[in-house]
């Protein structure tokens, strides 16, 4: 079983990954788009909508590679 968790593992540590940069570069995105938009605008941009959605879904990938782990732990005992 083993054998089957440990990919996983690295599966989801990769996806938690990529959902960190894509978070990061649309904060970066939307902060620049901030400095170059109307004052006067209201409501979350496009890349703020897409900073959260990315960094909602790190936190869920984070989720599952600790109980994968946590997993793994209990079947070693």
């Amino acid at each position: 079983m083993s054998y089957i968790l440990v990919p996983v593992i690295i599966v989801l540590v990769i996806m938690v990954v990529v959902s960190l940069v894509r978070g990061i570069v649309a904060f970066m995105n939307s902060t620049r788009d901030d400095l170059n938009s109307d004052p006067n605008a209201t409501g979350p941009s496009a890349n703020q909508l897409l900073q959260n959605k990315m960094m909602f879904n790190r936190i869920k990938y984070q989720a599952a590679a600790v109980l994968v782990c946590a997993l793994l732990l209990a079947m070693a005992r």
